[in-house]
């Protein structure tokens, strides 16, 4: 580890506090061991060995975030509040918001076994029938999240379902502006302010009513060792609120790749591994998600469009987040040009030269 991960290292954990949490908490441990997990870009990931137990602690990054970003501790309210639902979820353990512990909110939750599909797929996964299981697997587990009575489960005011899509595009219009307060000095992307006025022109009048996950795509789930694939953990609650289910299919319709699609804006940020021989079609996915849910895909290009729209101004904050020293993420400055890459992708949804 470098000098620099080291020092951004200690700025995320003090282990002797976290250990003397841990052990108030739960139980005294002999064991313990911290260790941060290098695949996030966006909330920070600490893996946790407290005697027999392996956690898993999610914390914001450090430094200053724009607003409504980051939040982990909504993150683990709503996976606290689905433990005994259809949802497939690690278990949670601890909430807490004493930053004299790690100086943020944070919580805890059991390490869950298993493989994240993300560069490559697991050999045993490697014959179409698994692959297509691979995809149906995903399809049912939002499927299921859309399904979730949130008044049943204590969430009824965890959002305000109508108006969401709307505000989806003023919310992250605001994430621009945040961003591009430094990153406008280094460089612009003028073709956000044409897809901003698009959007806004073409949110859909109505909409279904839903939790939704707000990240859900392949690399945010989980598969059990073994086979034939079984989901076993949805991942990445921190974008999670009442709204528009189809927000989040276009989401994961926007990471899905078929065979001879152009290629991606952002290839740090996405798998290829669905483009092999076996992977259902983004219009396969479609079909099973209408079929399982009732809700019908209407308005693609505006959802999809949104999609993009979204992790480019994720992109942009993360270029801030880099211009300001507040990450070590390699990732980060690439964002100088994969944003830009991102817009014109906006923009050949909504011109339908990259049709569903």
């Amino acid at each position: 580890m470098s000098d620099d991960s080291e020092a951004y290292v200690r700025r995320l954990v003090d282990p002797e506090r976290l250990r003397s949490y841990l052990a108030a908490e739960l139980d005294p441990a002999d064991e313990f061991d911290v260790r941060r997990h290098p695949e996030g870009h966006s909330n920070e990931t600490l893996f946790v060995t407290h005697g027999d137990r392996e956690l898993v602690i999610r914390r914001p990054p450090p430094g200053e975030t724009a607003e409504t970003a980051h939040d982990v501790l909504r993150e683990y309210r709503v996976m606290d509040a689905l433990q005994d639902t259809g949802v497939p979820l690690p278990e949670t353990v601890l909430g807490c918001d004493d930053h004299d512990v790690l100086g943020s909110d944070f919580y805890v939750m059991e390490r869950t076994p298993g493989d994240v599909l993300r560069d490559d797929e697991p050999e045993r996964f490697a014959a179409p029938e698994h692959r297509r299981r691979v995809g149906g697997e995903l399809v049912d587990a939002l499927a299921a999240i859309h399904a979730v009575d949130p008044g049943a489960v204590g969430l009824g005011e965890f959002g305000r379902p109508a108006g969401f899509t709307e505000r989806q595009v003023d919310r992250w219009a605001k994430q621009f502006q945040w961003a591009f307060e430094v990153t406008a000095d280094d460089r612009e992307v003028p073709e956000i302010a044409e897809v901003t006025e698009w959007l806004k022109a073409n949110v859909p009048a109505d909409h279904e009513h839903a939790l939704v996950h707000g990240d859900y795509k392949l690399d945010n789930v989980m598969f059990a060792p073994g086979t034939p694939p079984e989901l076993v953990a949805v991942l990445d609650w921190e974008l999670s609120a009442l709204g528009d289910p189809l927000t989040d299919l276009g989401w994961m319709l926007s990471f899905w790749r078929d065979p001879g699609d152009p290629a991606p804006a952002t290839p740090e940020l996405t798998s290829t591994v669905m483009e092999r021989e076996g992977y259902p079609s983004r219009r396969d996915l479609v079909t099973r998600y209408e079929d399982a849910t009732g809700i019908a895909y209407e308005h693609d290009r505006f959802y999809r469009t949104l999609a993009v729209y979204k992790l480019a101004a994720l992109g942009e904050m993360f270029y801030r987040r880099y211009l300001e020293g507040n990450s070590d993420d390699p990732l980060y400055p690439t964002m100088e040009t994969r944003v830009p890459a991102l817009a014109q992708r906006c923009l050949r949804i909504v011109d339908g030269e990259e049709p569903l």
